[in-house]
């Protein structure tokens, strides 16, 4: 028996590939010209591909440059694939797996600051895209803006030599590229906030301005004329990649792949058209451009973020692994669709957006079995998420005097959790200090936790959600 390790996906290995399962482009052609912060799962099966295929369409040496924040996990896995891995699409009919080739390098943050400097600094580079998740940015949670005490963003204005908060990191680039001659950039958050293209604005100015440096005026005038930030709407249901997900991949192309990820066949992208630089022609891929993204970003974060954080809180109280799971029980579906349609009243009417079919959509989603979408996974992070997903529209629903029942049920299902079980959350140990004292108050206590005074202040909806809490916030049987 061999004791030989499995040859690896590789620039080497890549032509013993099946023809069908290589990348549609030379990845020896590209160059770094995007440089993406968070390379993580979500990022290669979405923006990635969108790349791939556009270079495939028009050229222009389209390469990404990946950058991890802490872990090396995606730089020990990509880094000896010389940036290769492989995309499987979960089809109900069967998978389809095939390699793609637009990561040209990887990075980690801390190890190679020096060059993350340099690419930021670099003319070549005309886009920075990143997917850090929403407590990637730092943000306070009372104000929105950068929170100066994080720890991370304290050492960074200190002046340390390598940033680790991501506006450390784009402000330390941008201020380099500016030394450098000043080519313009673009600069597109991809994470799950509303607004997030003004969101990362804000953050980077408000970063540049704490600083001591003797050019923070010159540099923030300099970046009102040459750097834009585009809004976006990401939408791609991204499991996390198991082993078996791993074997799978190995056996399609006839090489191991460690970098190995899977998604779902629905994708969309909706970026705000308003660059500053040279871009990929992304629009051939299946990009959409509009001037104001804001309809669809409301649309995703309320509909299908907001009732995946539902499900997932009530079908782990219920015993359930996956989304699909969720759905097959007598009250997945039914939930799914009357939180929406409790939410959707908070949306604007939008050109071109059929909310009816998109919640159908939803559901179809939801309950394609081939995803094995771990709801441990949407769960993690709640107090990052929910003030979007679910504390924006319950304001204005409640201030328009409607009925919230399904978003009451959200909050208490949530808050449930928080009480008794550990957390996966960045704020785990304030979230269950919330419980010391009388219970009745916890969830007015979790509410101001999350910068929400208004309704803490709001007696019928803590009543609601107490009452919900009583009844246990399970599942409608």
């Amino acid at each position: 028996m061999s004791t030989h390790p499995p040859r690896r996906l590789s620039l080497a290995t890549l032509p013993g590939v099946p023809a069908e399962s290589r990348p549609p482009i030379d990845p020896r052609a590209l160059r770094p010209r995007i440089v993406h912060l968070g390379i993580g799962a979500f990022h290669r099966a979405h923006q990635a591909l969108y790349t791939q295929a556009a270079e495939a369409a028009h050229g222009g040496g389209w390469g990404i440059a990946g950058v991890t924040q802490r872990s090396r996990s995606v730089v020990d896995a990509l880094r000896p694939q010389d940036g290769l891995y492989s995309f499987t699409e979960r089809r109900p009919d069967g998978p389809a797996t095939r390699v793609v080739g637009t990561v040209t390098e990887v990075l980690h943050a801390a190890d190679d600051g020096a060059r993350l400097g340099g690419l930021l600094a670099s003319p070549e580079v005309t886009l920075v895209t990143l997917t850090v998740t929403e407590k990637g940015y730092r943000r306070d949670a009372a104000t929105g803006g950068l929170a100066l005490e994080d720890p991370l963003v304290r050492d960074d204005l200190e002046g340390r030599p390598a940033p680790a908060s991501v506006a450390g990191q784009l402000a330390a680039g941008l201020r380099a590229r500016l030394r450098a001659g000043g080519a313009p950039l673009s600069m597109v958050s991809c994470d799950n906030m509303a607004d997030n293209g003004v969101v990362l604005r804000r953050l980077v100015r408000e970063f540049i301005a704490a600083t001591a440096w003797e050019d923070r005026d010159r540099l923030l005038d300099w970046i009102t004329g040459s750097v834009a930030f585009p809004a976006t709407v990401v939408d791609r249901i991204v499991p996390a990649t198991t082993d078996a997900d791993r074997r799978a991949a190995a056996g399609a192309l006839t090489v191991a792949d460690e970098g190995a990820v899977t998604g779902e066949p629905f994708t969309q992208w909706v970026l705000q058209d308003i660059f500053a630089a040279d871009r990929p022609r992304w629009e051939t891929a299946g990009v959409r451009f509009v001037a104001d993204v804001a309809p669809y970003q409301l649309a995703k974060l309320r509909l299908l973020n907001g009732s995946h954080s539902l499900i997932a809180y009530l079908g782990l109280a219920a015993g359930c692994e996956t989304v699909a799971d969720v759905l097959a029980t007598p009250w997945g579906e039914e939930t799914v669709r009357a939180y929406c349609a409790e939410t959707a009243q908070s949306l604007p009417p939008t050109e071109g957006l059929d909310l009816p079919a998109y919640i159908d959509g939803l559901v179809h989603r939801f309950a394609n079995p081939a995803m094995e979408h771990r709801i441990r996974q949407i769960a993690m992070d709640g107090s990052q998420k929910i003030p979007e997903r679910w504390l924006a529209p319950l304001r204005e629903l409640r201030a328009a005097g409607r009925d919230t029942p399904l978003l009451a049920t959200a909050l208490a299902a949530w808050a449930r959790r928080t009480r008794d079980h550990p957390l996966d959350d960045p704020r785990a140990e304030e979230l269950r200090r919330a419980w010391d004292g009388p219970h009745a108050e916890a969830p007015r206590r979790l509410l101001r936790l999350l910068g929400a005074e208004d309704l803490a202040d709001d007696t019928a909806l803590v009543a609601s959600v107490r009452a919900e809490l009583d009844s246990g916030a399970r599942p409608p049987r």
